[in-house]
């Protein structure tokens, strides 16, 4: 079986000081589903953010 975290999609969107808040709620609603999210600071752009959603079937980290 495959053990690998999966980038399921990306996206970039104006930065906000509550993003994490909304990546917080996703992850602990959505966990059960294998799903993880991730919040980072655009590395191009100082205004921007990066919300990436990865598939983790397959890993155990319980």
């Amino acid at each position: 079986m495959d053990d690998e975290i999966k980038l399921l999609n990306r996206a970039t969107f104006q930065k906000s000081s509550d993003a994490y808040k909304i990546v917080d709620v996703l992850n602990r609603t959505l966990k059960d589903r294998e799903l993880m999210f991730g919040l980072a600071l655009d590395p191009e752009d100082e205004e921007s953010m990066i919300l990436s959603i990865y598939d983790t079937k397959g890993t155990n980290d319980s």
